[in-house]
């Protein structure tokens, strides 16, 4: 688990739970429930600190707060 900031929402547009993670740009999964889209944002925010550091771009410090919005 990561201690960013999550933001999650329902898409009317993509028919699913959304979970943006906005101190990570671009760094977004979704779900058919809140809780899938959360789980699928641990793997997203994995990924994106990953290539991050293989292309030597830094990695932000996580803030701390996480909310769960739905």
């Amino acid at each position: 688990m990561h201690k960013y900031e999550i933001i999650i929402y329902w898409s009317d547009e993509d028919h699913a739970f959304v979970a943006e993670v906005p101190e990570l740009p671009g760094c977004a999964a979704h779900g058919d429930t809140s809780d899938a889209a959360l789980s699928n944002c641990d793997a997203a925010i994995a990924l994106w600190i990953d290539t991050a550091k293989e292309t030597d771009r830094p990695v932000p410090v996580p803030k701390g707060r996480r909310l769960r919005l739905a």
